[in-house]
Formats: structure tokens, C-alpha cells, sequence
């Protein structure tokens, strides 16, 4: 099969995401969608970070209900922070049976030169780029895909300011997560 891996913190996982994820599984030729929760992003500070199992639970929550979404932990027993050429290349070693494609925003893509091995990265899995609010890349390679997908410009740090003031987040969460960061009192 064709896997599709969209890192992220998730922080929280909002309707946004699984937009995205689902044009992707949908529209492309991708098989199935793995949401990989990054316990640390090397290029993200750590200090309104939810605990990773936490982020995990939200993942499943969400994705409970689609059949071509999984949720994955794999980096969470990895040498943090995590590389994403190091999950890849673990991925690949562990599930030889599938190909894995990395799935990014465009304004990833503007920073991807500094990317640990971004290189071998490009070369040995390929990358499909969904567009972001501000960016146009412009970068030319035979294993990059731009895909037509919604432009989504939803934002977590917006959901977690949003909750900690009182303000309501429905419809930018699934119902389910929304519940479940209400029951545990998250970013209050």
C-alpha cells in the first residue's frame, strides 16, 4: 500500500487536518493516511504543548470513524526531538510492504532546505504538498506533487487561545474531541 504520513503536533487535531487528510486519501493515490504525533517538533517550542498521549487520544477520536486513517505513535519511542527522515527511514525498515509518501503544507515547503536529510527525504519517499494562506512555492522537483486541496487557514494556537478564554471552538473540532479536552480541562 500507499501511506501518506502527515506529521504533526496536533495540538489540538482540528477539522482543518482532516480535511486535508481527506483530499489526500481521496484524491490522490494514496492508500491510507497516518497521522504520525510528533511528541516534539525540532522547530517548535514546547512549553503549550499538551502531553503527547493526550494528543494521541485526540488523534484517535477523530479519525475513530474513517476507515483509511490511522493514528501513529512511532515517534514517541524514538530519540527526541524527532527527525523526520529518522521516522521514515524506522517506517520503511518496520513495514517494507508499503510505500511512504510525506504529506506537508506549503509553507513547510519554503523551509524544507533545512530539514535534517531533506535530500534523502526527497529521493526515497517524495513529498505531496497541500496549499497554505501565504505561501506560494516555488520549487520543481520530480518527486514533489502539488495537490488541489482546500486553502485551510485554521489554527491551533487560535482553538487553544480560543478555549482558554471561554470562547467557543465548535465546528473547528471533532465533536468527540471537543468532549474529551472539556472532560480533562485542556488549555483552560
Amino acid at each position: 500500500m500507499k501511506i501518506g504520513l502527515f506529521f504533526g503536533s496536533f495540538n489540538p487535531i482540528h477539522v482543518g487536518h482532516l480535511i486535508i487528510a481527506n483530499v489526500m486519501q481521496d484524491q490522490t493515490d494514496l492508500d491510507e493516511v497516518w497521522f504520525v504525533v510528533s511528541p516534539q517538533n525540532p522547530f517548535k517550542a514546547r512549553k503549550t504543548l499538551l502531553h503527547e498521549f493526550d494528543r494521541l487520544k485526540m488523534v484517535e477520536l477523530a479519525i475513530a470513524d474513517h476507515f483509511f486513517f490511522k493514528a501513529s505513535d512511532v515517534e514517541f519511542h524514538m530519540p527526541k526531538p524527532s527527525f523526520t527522515i529518522d521516522t521514515l527511514t524506522f517506517l520503511s525498515e518496520k513495514n517494507p510492504q508499503h510505500e511512504f509518501r510525506l504529506i506537508i503544507g506549503g509553507d513547510n515547503l519554503q523551509h524544507f532546505h533545512k530539514w535534517k536529510n531533506h535530500e534523502q527525504v526527497l529521493e526515497h519517499y517524495g513529498l505531496y504538498v497541500y496549499p497554505r494562506p501565504g505561501s506560494n512555492p516555488d520549487f520543481e522537483h520530480p518527486n514533489v506533487q502539488f495537490i488541489a486541496a482546500p486553502l485551510m487557514d485554521i489554527s491551533a494556537t487560535f482553538i487553544r487561545e480560543s478555549i482558554k478564554s471561554g470562547h467557543s471552538v465548535r465546528y473547528l473540532l471533532p465533536d468527540k474531541v471537543e468532549e474529551f479536552i472539556k472532560d480533562k480541562k485542556l488549555y483552560f
